[in-house]
Protein backbone atom coordinates (compact mmCIF):
# COMPACT_ATOMS: atom_id res chain seq x y z
CA UNK A 1 0.00 0.00 0.00
CA UNK A 2 1.48 3.49 -0.93
CA UNK A 3 1.03 5.98 1.73
CA UNK A 4 2.72 9.58 1.81
CA UNK A 5 2.90 12.43 4.73
CA UNK A 6 3.83 9.92 7.45
CA UNK A 7 6.40 11.74 10.21
CA UNK A 8 8.09 10.40 12.98
CA UNK A 9 8.61 13.32 15.12
CA UNK A 10 11.15 13.79 17.95
CA UNK A 11 9.40 15.05 21.09
CA UNK A 12 12.04 17.10 21.63
CA UNK A 13 10.88 19.15 18.37
CA UNK A 14 7.57 19.68 19.40
CA UNK A 15 5.90 22.34 21.74
CA UNK A 16 3.24 21.66 23.29
CA UNK A 17 -0.43 22.28 20.69
CA UNK A 18 2.00 22.92 18.09
CA UNK A 19 -0.37 20.95 15.36
CA UNK A 20 -3.28 21.92 16.68
CA UNK A 21 -2.71 25.33 16.99
CA UNK A 22 -0.77 25.56 13.35
CA UNK A 23 -4.25 24.31 12.30
CA UNK A 24 -6.43 26.39 14.04
CA UNK A 25 -4.57 29.65 12.95
CA UNK A 26 -5.77 28.34 9.17
CA UNK A 27 -9.23 27.47 10.86
CA UNK A 28 -8.33 24.12 10.10
CA UNK A 29 -8.14 20.63 12.63
CA UNK A 30 -6.58 18.33 13.58
CA UNK A 31 -7.84 14.25 14.58
CA UNK A 32 -5.73 13.26 17.65
CA UNK A 33 -6.31 8.85 18.05
CA UNK A 34 -5.02 6.79 20.83
CA UNK A 35 -5.56 3.67 22.56
CA UNK A 36 -6.17 2.08 25.74
CA UNK A 37 -5.63 -1.62 26.51
CA UNK A 38 -2.50 -2.39 24.70
CA UNK A 39 -0.78 -4.13 27.91
CA UNK A 40 -3.62 -6.16 29.66
CA UNK A 41 -4.00 -10.14 29.84
CA UNK A 42 -7.88 -9.82 28.89
CA UNK A 43 -10.50 -7.71 26.79
CA UNK A 44 -10.28 -5.87 23.59
CA UNK A 45 -7.53 -2.61 22.47
CA UNK A 46 -9.98 0.27 21.92
CA UNK A 47 -8.69 3.06 20.33
CA UNK A 48 -10.22 6.76 20.48
CA UNK A 49 -10.35 9.39 17.54
CA UNK A 50 -11.20 13.31 18.58
CA UNK A 51 -11.52 16.01 16.59
CA UNK A 52 -11.47 19.26 18.84
CA UNK A 53 -13.28 21.98 18.23
CA UNK A 54 -10.92 25.12 17.06
CA UNK A 55 -9.28 27.12 19.56
CA UNK A 56 -9.88 24.97 22.37
CA UNK A 57 -8.05 25.16 25.81
CA UNK A 58 -9.27 22.73 28.09
CA UNK A 59 -7.09 21.97 30.50
CA UNK A 60 -9.03 18.79 31.57
CA UNK A 61 -7.39 17.47 28.60
CA UNK A 62 -4.70 15.42 29.99
CA UNK A 63 -3.17 12.15 29.89
CA UNK A 64 -5.51 9.62 30.60
CA UNK A 65 -3.27 7.33 32.81
CA UNK A 66 -2.72 10.60 35.10
CA UNK A 67 -6.22 11.21 35.97
CA UNK A 68 -8.73 9.70 38.41
CA UNK A 69 -11.50 7.78 37.43
CA UNK A 70 -13.73 10.68 38.32
CA UNK A 71 -11.93 13.30 36.18
CA UNK A 72 -11.68 11.21 33.20
CA UNK A 73 -15.43 10.65 33.30
CA UNK A 74 -15.49 14.52 33.49
CA UNK A 75 -13.45 15.30 30.90
CA UNK A 76 -15.28 12.78 28.87
CA UNK A 77 -18.74 14.58 29.21
CA UNK A 78 -16.92 17.64 27.90
CA UNK A 79 -15.43 15.60 24.96
CA UNK A 80 -18.67 14.08 24.52
CA UNK A 81 -20.57 17.57 24.57
CA UNK A 82 -18.07 19.53 22.39
CA UNK A 83 -16.43 17.53 19.59
CA UNK A 84 -16.58 15.14 17.51
CA UNK A 85 -14.76 11.55 18.36
CA UNK A 86 -15.35 8.13 17.45
CA UNK A 87 -13.83 4.74 19.10
CA UNK A 88 -12.66 1.30 17.40
CA UNK A 89 -11.77 -1.74 18.86
CA UNK A 90 -9.77 -4.54 18.01
CA UNK A 91 -10.68 -7.86 20.33
CA UNK A 92 -8.72 -10.87 22.23
CA UNK A 93 -9.43 -13.03 19.15
CA UNK A 94 -7.99 -10.54 16.89
CA UNK A 95 -5.20 -9.83 19.44
CA UNK A 96 -4.31 -13.20 19.61
CA UNK A 97 -4.67 -13.85 15.56
CA UNK A 98 -2.27 -10.62 14.30
CA UNK A 99 -0.53 -9.43 17.32
CA UNK A 100 -1.02 -6.91 19.56
CA UNK A 101 0.81 -4.50 17.65
CA UNK A 102 -0.90 -5.00 14.53
CA UNK A 103 -4.32 -5.36 15.89
CA UNK A 104 -4.02 -1.86 17.38
CA UNK A 105 -2.92 -0.40 14.47
CA UNK A 106 -5.77 -1.78 12.50
CA UNK A 107 -8.60 -1.00 15.43
CA UNK A 108 -6.86 3.10 15.02
CA UNK A 109 -7.05 3.10 11.13
CA UNK A 110 -10.72 1.42 11.71
CA UNK A 111 -11.05 4.41 14.17
CA UNK A 112 -9.69 7.33 11.48
CA UNK A 113 -12.25 6.05 8.65
CA UNK A 114 -14.69 6.34 11.22
CA UNK A 115 -13.79 9.72 12.83
CA UNK A 116 -13.56 10.63 8.62
CA UNK A 117 -17.21 9.97 8.36
CA UNK A 118 -18.35 12.63 11.31
CA UNK A 119 -15.98 15.10 10.25
CA UNK A 120 -17.23 18.63 11.42
CA UNK A 121 -15.97 20.78 8.41
CA UNK A 122 -15.03 20.25 4.60
CA UNK A 123 -12.61 17.34 4.23
CA UNK A 124 -9.67 19.61 2.81
CA UNK A 125 -9.88 21.88 6.44
CA UNK A 126 -8.34 18.55 7.93
CA UNK A 127 -4.56 19.07 8.32
CA UNK A 128 -3.19 17.05 10.91
CA UNK A 129 -3.48 13.28 12.08
CA UNK A 130 -2.26 12.89 15.06
CA UNK A 131 -1.20 9.60 16.41
CA UNK A 132 0.21 8.47 20.31
CA UNK A 133 3.70 6.97 19.28
CA UNK A 134 2.33 4.23 15.96
CA UNK A 135 3.39 5.03 12.63
CA UNK A 136 -0.67 4.74 10.94
CA UNK A 137 -0.26 4.25 7.96
CA UNK A 138 -3.13 5.85 5.66
CA UNK A 139 -3.55 5.42 2.01
CA UNK A 140 -3.81 8.24 -0.52
CA UNK A 141 -7.57 7.36 -1.58
CA UNK A 142 -8.13 7.74 1.91
CA UNK A 143 -7.00 11.24 2.69
CA UNK A 144 -6.69 14.47 0.85
CA UNK A 145 -3.15 15.06 -0.33
CA UNK A 146 -1.81 17.27 1.77
CA UNK A 147 -3.11 15.91 5.08
CA UNK A 148 -0.41 15.03 7.10
CA UNK A 149 -0.10 11.77 9.31
CA UNK A 150 2.52 12.49 12.25
CA UNK A 151 3.33 10.21 15.35
CA UNK A 152 5.13 11.06 18.55
CA UNK A 153 6.33 9.66 22.11
CA UNK A 154 4.14 11.37 24.34
CA UNK A 155 1.30 12.70 22.48
CA UNK A 156 -0.85 12.69 25.45
CA UNK A 157 1.15 15.75 27.19
CA UNK A 158 2.03 17.19 23.91
CA UNK A 159 -1.00 17.20 22.05
CA UNK A 160 -4.70 17.88 23.76
CA UNK A 161 -6.49 16.19 20.63
CA UNK A 162 -4.34 12.70 21.61
CA UNK A 163 -5.01 13.77 25.09
CA UNK A 164 -9.13 13.70 24.26
CA UNK A 165 -8.57 10.41 22.26
CA UNK A 166 -6.85 8.45 25.13
CA UNK A 167 -9.55 9.60 27.95
CA UNK A 168 -12.16 8.51 25.33
CA UNK A 169 -10.51 5.31 24.47
CA UNK A 170 -9.80 5.02 28.47
CA UNK A 171 -13.55 5.73 29.69
CA UNK A 172 -14.74 3.65 27.27
CA UNK A 173 -12.85 0.66 27.75
CA UNK A 174 -13.13 0.97 31.78
CA UNK A 175 -16.90 0.59 31.20
CA UNK A 176 -16.87 -2.41 28.52
CA UNK A 177 -14.58 -4.33 31.53
CA UNK A 178 -16.64 -3.09 34.12
CA UNK A 179 -19.46 -4.61 32.22
CA UNK A 180 -17.99 -7.58 31.54
CA UNK A 181 -16.82 -8.42 35.44
CA UNK A 182 -20.27 -9.19 35.90
CA UNK A 183 -19.77 -11.72 33.34
CA UNK A 184 -16.73 -13.44 35.04
CA UNK A 185 -16.98 -12.49 38.63
CA UNK A 186 -14.20 -14.70 39.66
CA UNK A 187 -11.36 -12.10 38.27
CA UNK A 188 -12.85 -8.80 39.46
CA UNK A 189 -12.25 -7.18 36.17
CA UNK A 190 -14.03 -4.21 37.69
CA UNK A 191 -11.42 -3.70 39.45
CA UNK A 192 -7.99 -4.24 37.53
CA UNK A 193 -9.54 -3.70 34.21
CA UNK A 194 -7.73 -6.76 32.92
CA UNK A 195 -4.39 -5.51 33.45
CA UNK A 196 -1.74 -7.98 35.07
CA UNK A 197 -2.12 -7.19 38.69
CA UNK A 198 -1.35 -10.08 40.97
CA UNK A 199 -4.95 -10.10 42.38
CA UNK A 200 -5.88 -11.31 38.33
CA UNK A 201 -2.81 -13.26 37.93
CA UNK A 202 -3.94 -14.85 41.04
CA UNK A 203 -7.58 -15.65 39.54
CA UNK A 204 -5.83 -17.02 36.46
CA UNK A 205 -3.80 -19.59 38.32
CA UNK A 206 -6.72 -20.59 40.55
CA UNK A 207 -9.50 -20.44 37.94
CA UNK A 208 -8.00 -20.50 34.41
CA UNK A 209 -8.50 -18.63 31.68
CA UNK A 210 -11.99 -17.41 30.54
CA UNK A 211 -13.06 -16.89 26.96
CA UNK A 212 -12.21 -13.14 27.01
CA UNK A 213 -8.59 -13.80 28.05
CA UNK A 214 -5.46 -13.10 25.07
CA UNK A 215 -4.12 -16.54 25.13
CA UNK A 216 -0.97 -15.16 23.88
CA UNK A 217 -0.54 -13.03 26.88
CA UNK A 218 -1.00 -15.92 29.35
CA UNK A 219 1.41 -18.15 28.83
CA UNK A 220 3.69 -17.03 31.70
CA UNK A 221 0.47 -17.79 34.14
CA UNK A 222 -1.59 -20.84 33.22
CA UNK A 223 0.69 -23.77 32.10
CA UNK A 224 -2.18 -25.71 30.32
CA UNK A 225 -5.56 -23.75 29.43
CA UNK A 226 -8.58 -24.41 27.07
CA UNK A 227 -9.24 -23.19 23.82
CA UNK A 228 -11.69 -20.14 24.24
CA UNK A 229 -15.56 -20.81 23.34
CA UNK A 230 -16.16 -17.67 22.22
CA UNK A 231 -14.89 -16.65 19.07
CA UNK A 232 -15.34 -13.15 19.09
CA UNK A 233 -16.31 -10.44 22.01
CA UNK A 234 -18.22 -8.83 19.65
CA UNK A 235 -20.44 -11.95 18.88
Amino acid sequence: MVTCNIMKNSTQNIQKSYFETDAWAQQHYAIGIDEAGRGCLAGPVVVGAVILPVNTHQPMLKDSKLMSKAAREKAFAWIDEHCTWTIAMADHVTIDTINIYQATLVAMKQAYLGIIKKLPCNAHELKYVLVDAMPLKIAPEEKHSSLECHYFNYGESLSPSIAAASIVAKVTRDRLMESLSEQFPAYNFAQHKGYGTPEHIAALKTHGPCSIHRTTFIKNFVEHHEEPKQTSLFC
